[in-house]
């Protein structure tokens, strides 16, 4: 099992940006890939990005591409999501989540953090 905290998260104008972090805690983060997931107030959790444990590939929602990138640093056992450009849509709760592969089905996370408020505000 991975332990997961997430931070970063905060209050931002439209158009800005912000970086949320994943600080994992255990023996297999190397070997897990990481994905990030959010949640708006009624409304289902839904994939953002991932990579695979060794960052060389990537996924993306397509409401997340072109202004996210998730990178990760395996010797800090971090995860990252450069969140640019913004807006008021992607106000949610971000949660940061380990899987064995590389995934954009939240049921093949096994172990998720607690989340992070992003808001965004017009």
């Amino acid at each position: 099992q991975v332990q997961l905290v997430e931070s970063g998260g905060g209050l931002v104008q439209a158009g800005g940006s912000l970086r949320l972090s994943c600080a994992a805690s255990g023996r297999t983060f190397s070997r897990s890939a990481m994905g990030w997931f959010r949640q708006a107030p009624g409304k289902e959790r839904e994939f953002v990005a991932a990579i695979s444990w060794g960052g060389g590939s990537t996924r993306y929602a397509d409401s997340a591409k072109g202004r996210f990138t998730i990178s990760r640093d395996n010797a800090k056992n971090t995860v990252y999501l450069q969140m640019n450009s913004l807006k008021p849509e992607d106000t949610a709760v971000y949660y940061c989540a380990a899987a064995a592969t590389i995934s954009t089905i939240r049921s093949d996370f096994g172990s998720w953090g607690q989340g992070t408020q992003v808001t965004v505000s017009s």
